[in-house]
């Protein structure tokens, strides 16, 4: 059983203008079709709650059913047995190992990448450190004890390739695995960890308390795939034409997140309205610190960064994080953002 999340909040805002409706490849069917997906409620999934909160599953015909689940990984198994029929969640050696097993269960988008010069998951480092001079750039990551949300997933390859552009290796630094990233703060303070790849609204808070900042020399690993939007098997064979329908919701929420951000923040033009939708949706209900974290990307047209998967995926049997054989184009499954792209056009930036 899976715990449902209560309907978001109503967020009473002023609409100079309805955006126009789309039409969809696949005609909505005549009862709205209920479609569940297993959420953390993070900012990063901004797309959903956009598309859901203004209509874009409704006007697809789809009735969206989201269910709270704490961690990524947790999402697969549901996936993969039909419980789910989409998912949203962090890309790790555990996801390439549940496809190497053969569930049943496809990347099909973006849902966060690291935007160039501003990842909204980089490495913070103890400001103490910094100030004194010990650390000055990835090299001096050397034996420092740094904290990972989990062996295996996106933060350690942001490690990695941080490490490896300084002429180190992974096993270089004492790595804190399993460590949640609200304790990074703590930890940080009290000098149990040097370091941490740490995401938001953690990032915010210890920045602004002054206790870490961020890795001196800019982040390592621009573009960086960190969560994707899943599909279930059942879903895709069974119900395709929803599945597409689903799509165009989504990258139309999508765009119109993208259409919020500026200089790395929500500070675009209908930024109000997309901040409102998160502060009601996510697990950050403050709207000033969602205005003053750093915003996940999220590719407007949908598709995924392959290289960066493909690079991951490398790192994750090198480390000997996966059990099995797959590659990146076993994973992903492009088709769904192809056609809602077909349908809506490519992504034009609000003026």
């Amino acid at each position: 059983m899976f715990r449902m999340s209560p309907p978001a909040a109503l967020v009473s805002l002023v609409i100079a203008a309805a955006a126009p409706a789309v039409r969809a490849a696949d005609p909505p069917a005549a009862a709205p079709v209920e479609v569940r997906v297993g959420t953390n409620f993070l900012i990063s999934d901004a797309a959903l709650f956009i598309a859901q909160h203004k209509g874009y599953f409704k006007e697809q015909g789809i009735e969206l059913k989201l269910t709270t689940i704490e961690a990524g990984p947790k999402m697969v198994a549901p996936l993969g047995a039909g419980q789910l029929e989409v998912a949203a969640g962090a890309t790790s050696a555990g996801l390439f190992n549940a496809i190497a097993r053969g569930i049943d269960i496809k990347i099909v988008a973006d849902k966060g990448s690291a935007i160039p010069g501003a990842s909204y998951m980089p490495i913070i480092v103890r400001k103490d450190l910094v100030a004194s001079g010990k650390v000055k750039s990835g090299k001096d990551l050397k034996g420092l004890k740094v904290a990972e949300a989990g062996q295996g997933g996106s933060p350690a390859s942001t490690l990695n390739e941080t490490l490896v552009k300084a002429g180190l290796k992974y096993g270089d630094v004492t790595h804190v695995p399993n460590m949640a990233y609200p304790q990074h703060l703590a930890a940080l303070s009290s000098g149990a960890i040097d370091a941490s790849v740490t995401t938001e609204p953690t990032l915010t808070k210890a920045l602004e308390e002054g206790v870490a900042v961020r890795l001196p020399g800019g982040d390592a690993y621009p573009n960086q795939q960190i969560s994707v939007l899943l599909f279930g098997g059942d879903f895709i064979k069974k119900q395709p034409a929803v599945a597409r329908r689903f799509m165009v919701a989504y990258i139309k929420g999508a765009r119109d997140y993208n259409d919020a951000i500026k200089d790395g923040h929500l500070g675009g033009p209908n930024a109000d309205e997309v901040v409102a939708i998160l502060a009601a949706n996510t697990h950050v209900k403050d709207a000033a610190v969602i205005r003053k974290v750093t915003a996940s990307g999220c590719n407007p047209n949908g598709r995924v960064n392959r290289a960066s998967l493909k690079k991951d995926l490398a790192f994750f049997k090198a480390a000997g994080f996966i059990e099995g054989d797959v590659t990146v184009d076993q994973a992903v499954d492009d088709s769904f953002v192809d056609a809602a792209v077909k349908t809506l056009g490519p992504y034009k930036p609000r003026r």
